[in-house]
């Protein structure tokens, strides 16, 4: 009984300091909502149009998945059905002038090409994403490895 109400107060302590803690924390939340406590609820921010206009964009590293230049509101990928697929497999592309997805998403983990796509690359948007109209929601300092490259060689041909 003893050891029970040592354990129960003991509980008891840990859940109010939490508490107080989680609330000091609330205090100094400062995020992409401001600085709002996590309880507080503000105006949801606005929901931007996607980029529609079919350009392909430069990547910004090797192994950068393509962005999606398009709306997908309407293209439903579920276990039966990825109407992704109706325009980017080899028989399609032709018609629709769409880029062919690549030969890695055929390959199964151990390399094997397979005659579909391969259950892990068969849902696009796990990797692949459309663009919004928006404005960036945090700053970034990220240089393509040509640019900084580019910015050692003209830093190197001005120092004597």
């Amino acid at each position: 009984m003893n050891r029970t109400l040592r354990l129960k107060l003991g509980l008891g302590a840990l859940a109010l300091t939490l508490g107080f803690i989680s609330l000091a924390a609330a205090q100094e939340v400062t995020d992409l909502r401001g600085a709002v406590a996590p309880t507080d609820e503000v105006a949801p921010p606005p929901i931007y149009n996607e980029i529609n206009d079919d350009k392909r964009r430069a990547r910004n590293y090797p192994e950068q998945p393509p962005v999606i230049p398009h709306n997908i509101r309407d293209y439903p990928i579920t276990l039966n059905a990825n109407r992704c697929l109706t325009c980017h497999t080899r028989e399609f592309t032709a018609e629709s002038q769409a880029p062919m997805i690549s030969i890695t998403h055929f390959m199964d983990r151990d390399g094997q090409v397979l005659a579909g796509v391969t259950p892990r690359r068969f849902f696009c948007t796990q990797c692949h994403v459309t663009q919004a109209d928006a404005p960036n929601l945090v700053d970034s300092t990220f240089m393509p490895i040509e640019q900084i490259l580019q910015q050692e060689k003209g830093s190197g041909e001005q120092t004597p």
